[in-house]
This record gives structure tokens, sequence and C-alpha cells, in this order.
């Protein structure tokens, strides 16, 4: 009889961790069809529209890589529950296409998984809710301590900056950033 136990729990424990890594990542799918709506009404009313009503957040950018089809909603703020949902613009730095230094981050497993794969050089156009649209050019990155970034909020040129934690394929939170710098190249409006 315990023979046929083990192996019933085992799988059971293997089926529910399964299903709880499906659910993060279902998640994570779900919200960006969601946030999708939300911001294309933001768009094309010029109001700020929440993706489900009880959320503390909406909308403010979707950043785009072509080269790599990559495309991911931006919410303000970076609290633990937005970030949840998608990649967070840091408050109290500049909105894209503004002077200054425009930071958002995101999770490395999910929103921001495509970082990886970006390349110095690449294109990224990002879409601000009142439909302006801008194009940047990434320039570098880095590996940098989360308290030692080296990112200066006040820049005065046209600036922006995805974080996520690192490394990419780490199953714990650890001390360091990854960062993608880059600069921008124009409005495409």
């Amino acid at each position: 009889m315990s023979r046929l136990i083990s192996p019933l729990v085992l799988a059971l424990i293997g089926v529910m961790l399964f299903g709880n890594g499906a659910y993060i990542h279902a998640k994570a799918w779900l919200a960006q069809v969601l946030l999708q709506r939300a911001f294309d009404k933001s768009v094309a009313t010029g109001q700020a529209v929440k993706p489900w009503s009880w959320a503390d957040t909406w909308p403010v950018a979707r950043i785009e890589v072509k080269r790599i089809g990559a495309s991911a909603i931006v919410l303000e703020g970076v609290s633990g529950q937005a970030l949840a949902f998608g990649p967070g613009h840091i408050q109290h730095t500049a909105a894209a296409g503004e002077r200054g230094m425009a930071v958002y981050a995101a999770h490395r497993d999910t929103h921001f998984h495509f970082l990886r794969d970006v390349a110095i050089g690449d294109v990224i156009d990002v879409t601000r809710s009142d439909g302006r649209q801008f194009r940047y050019r990434a320039d570098f990155s880095a590996v940098v301590r989360f308290d030692a970034s080296g990112l200066d909020a006040t820049a005065e040129d046209f600036e922006l900056v995805l974080a996520t934690c690192w490394p990419f394929d780490a199953v714990t939170s650890g001390p360091e950033r990854y960062i993608l710098h880059a600069t921008l190249i124009g409005a495409v409006k």
C-alpha cells in the first residue's frame, strides 16, 4: 500500500508545482490582454483607463522591440501589485520622449524576459498613452547592484532605461540588476 501512496503523493505535488508555475505565466499573459485594451482606450479617449475596476494603476506606455517581436504595456508605478501584471514606470522619472531618463522595470521571468534577446543597436519604440510615439536605440547594457546603479534620473538627455533582475535564469532574487540603456532617436509621429 505504501508503495502506491508514495508515487501518488509525489505526482500530486508535481502537478501542484506545475500548476502554480503555469498560473503565474497565464496571469501575466491575460493581464497584458486586459492592459492592451485599457491602453487602446486611453489612446483613443485621452483619459487614463484602469484595466480592471480594482486596479491601483493604469497603462502609460507600450514598448516594442520589433526585431524580436517583443511588446509589453507599461503601468504607472512599481508596486508589487503593478509589477505582477506588467512593467512599471518608476515614479519621478521622465515620461518617454521627455527630457531626462524614463525608467521602466519588470520581472525577468515574465514581462522583461525578452531583454535577454535585445542587442545593442536595436530599436525600441515607445508609444505613450497620449498616442505620441518615440524611437530609441539601445546603446549599452550593464549589470549593477540594486543600490548602486549609477543611473541619474535628472539626466539632461532624452534617455530610456529598462531594468530587471539579474541573472536572467536565476530562480531566486539577488542583489544584481540588468539595465538596458537607450537614447532617443526621435519622435515617430
